[in-house]
């Protein structure tokens, strides 16, 4: 009732508040969000090591995450990327193998496996996420919104994918700086600390 008799400017500032109140909250949510539930499952017990953004001529294209399992000894980690451009599936797979290939994979097997990544990997829309997680076991898992899509077995595959952000020869250094963190890239790529 005590609401009743304010003046317009009254509501205004009472409104303002709860505007605000809303924002704050949203915020102290998202940033006290835990990592989506497929990483969960998969990566269980899990950890964030690092996270950034790809950005292409000023354009933003994804937000990346790579998280860790804290498991120890363990080789199982994820990378999540959330998308932030409309991209099709064929030139997500085309650009991988192109990168693949800066980091020194062969043209033929980086080409193949370009092809292969075509045949699965979805057209993205913005804030759609394309996850890939590796497991000694399994090899690269890929999943679209949480929901696996494909497995493509090998270390010789994860090291050549994955080495797309975390080899030292990426074409996104400062990303791969973000991903690590003050960790170390992932054992499968053979490099230490």
């Amino acid at each position: 009732m005590a609401g009743k008799n304010l003046s317009p400017e009254g509501h205004a500032m009472k409104f303002f508040k709860y505007a605000v109140a809303c924002q704050l909250l949203s915020v102290t949510l998202s940033i006290t969000a835990a990592e989506p539930p497929y990483i969960s499952n998969e990566l269980s017990p899990v950890m964030l090591q690092g996270s950034g953004k790809l950005t292409f001529f000023g354009f933003h294209i994804y937000d990346a995450v790579f998280y860790r399992s804290s498991k120890t000894p363990s080789t199982d980690f994820a990378l999540d990327l959330r998308y932030q451009k409309s991209l099709l599936g064929a030139s997500i797979a085309n650009r991988a193998a192109d990168e693949m290939k800066k980091i020194g994979v062969p043209d033929a097997q980086a080409s193949l496996w370009g092809k292969e990544m075509a045949g699965f990997l979805p057209n993205v829309e913005p804030g759609q996420s394309l996850t890939a997680v590796y497991s000694a076991k399994q090899g690269t898992t890929f999943m679209y919104e949480g929901k696996k899509i494909a497995q493509v077995p090998g270390a010789e595959f994860a090291k050549a994918f994955f080495g797309i952000w975390f080899d030292q020869k990426t074409s996104a250094p400062k990303l791969r700086v973000e991903l690590l963190g003050q960790g170390c890239p992932p054992p499968v790529l053979g490099e230490g600390c």
